[in-house]
């Protein structure tokens, strides 16, 4: 059992997207976030079957911040 950091964003299109923090190129897409969920976990588990035991867990998440940059 292994816990995963998911940032999730909101496309222009209204979609939900989720980036799977540590898993480098491990994201998908979905129209709910209930929706999202499930399809990340897939994609996790997708990822960690390809994988298998050459996965290299990335540096721990640390956080996140907003920064807002002016006229753009």
């Amino acid at each position: 059992m292994a816990d995963f950091n998911v940032i999730i964003e909101k496309g222009r299109d209204g979609f939900y997207i989720s980036e799977v923090v540590g898993l480098p190129g491990c994201h998908t897409q979905a129209k709910t976030i209930d929706e999202l969920m499930a399809r990340t976990k897939e994609a996790i588990e997708l990822y960690l079957e390809e994988k298998g035991d050459k996965v290299d867990i990335l540096d721990s998440f640390v956080g996140l911040q907003k920064l807002r940059i002016e006229n753009v």
